[in-house]
């Protein structure tokens, strides 16, 4: 008979649910499936469903309907891992209950929740901002939600941005798109930072180990050599034209060959020009061409694969995969990360990956 003072590399998958910061283990016991959700554009989500039928008070009724425990607005969170040594994967507020009743067992209840970037993206506006960096905007509407700005980003000043019918959500999500950062909000704080910044762990998965499955793909059709943006320079009277080629990727290729030069060498050169935006200062040219680049370029190698449940597994954290042949092993950026529960399969986690290399 084993020791049960010693630790075991086993442990329940079953995840750890708080409601307004106390833990519900009878939550987790009423747990059929959840999964949450976060990407690289913000707003992460979570879907909880819970056996809702039970003994209540001496009898049988649904076990959730009071409203004590679950109520729209209350603080839902989730936590993977062996006790004593939990990650939290998501925490958000109630803003939706789904009820399902299936025709051979118990009713169901769904839990919805999203994390605080809820408040961002319920409400339009239309206005500016004069004489302000990107980094002024992220801070000034974080602070008019209540959420402590955390704001590492580079990027030009502008005479004026303007925020036409957006969400303030939309339009933090726009302006990270042109500088090249991405945000997200962490319980109370709004982060905005660049991406070759944000990245805080390394995961290490092999195939036919800890990596269940994987499909990759290396592609041509959206890469280019060169991006080209133009604009009116409006305190010199002159015009702008930018040009953001390979070199705004080197230090993200990590010894492996660019879509870029792929492309001139099995196809042909091909070049881009944007058009759709007319900016008016050479540094915010220069940054928009950029950030046009690195997007397609980032995209030429793309994945998606399922692993064994893996808390540290998050959206900004590299992936570092072996077991895959020389074109695709190597680093990949994680753009997606959802963690699954359910009572057949268990803790899995599947991602969304990218990067700008290809091996061989």
């Amino acid at each position: 008979m084993p020791d049960s003072t010693q630790t075991t590399g086993f442990y329940a998958s079953t995840p750890t649910l708080k409601v307004d910061g106390t833990e519900q283990p009878d939550l987790s016991i009423q747990l059929t499936s959840l999964f949450v959700e976060e990407t690289t554009l913000g707003l992460f989500r979570c879907e909880a469903t819970f056996t809702n039928w039970g003994t209540k008070d001496d009898h049988a009724d649904f076990l959730y309907f009071d409203r004590q425990t679950i109520d729209f607005g209350k603080e839902f969170s989730v936590e993977f891992g062996a006790p004593g040594a939990q990650s939290p994967v998501f925490k958000g507020r109630i803003t939706g209950l789904e009820a399902h009743y299936p025709k051979a067992s118990e009713p169901l209840l769904t839990v919805l929740a999203e994390d605080r970037f809820q408040d961002l993206r319920m409400e339009r506006r239309t206005r500016s901002f004069a004489d302000v960096s990107d980094s002024d905007v992220f801070s000034q509407i974080a602070s008019q939600h209540g959420l402590t700005p955390r704001v590492d980003v580079d990027g030009p000043t502008y005479r004026v941005l303007t925020q036409v019918n957006q969400s303030d959500l939309a339009f933090l999500r726009e302006r990270a798109a042109a500088i090249d950062a991405e945000v997200w909000v962490d319980d109370r704080t709004l982060h905005a930072q660049s991406r070759t910044r944000r990245n805080t762990s390394t995961v290490e998965l092999k195939y036919g180990q800890k990596l269940l499955e994987f499909s990759t793909l290396a592609d041509l059709s959206h890469q280019r050599t060169s991006v080209r943006v133009s604009g009116w320079d409006v305190a010199g009277k002159s015009t702008l034209d930018e040009e953001a080629g390979e070199s705004a990727v080197s230090a993200e290729l990590d010894g492996k060959r660019s879509g870029a030069s792929v492309l001139s060498q099995a196809l042909a050169e091909r070049n881009e020009r944007v058009t759709s935006s007319v900016p008016l200062s050479q540094p915010e040219a220069k940054a928009l061409a950029e950030a046009r680049y690195r997007a397609r370029a980032r995209r030429f190698v793309t994945g998606r694969g399922a692993a064994d449940g893996t808390p540290s597994l998050r959206v900004g954290s590299t992936l570092d995969l072996t077991g895959l042949g020389d074109l695709f092993d190597g680093k990949y950026y994680v753009r997606l990360a959802r963690h699954a529960f359910d009572k057949e399969n268990g803790y899995r986690t599947s991602f969304e990956v990218e990067r700008p290399g290809l091996g061989g």
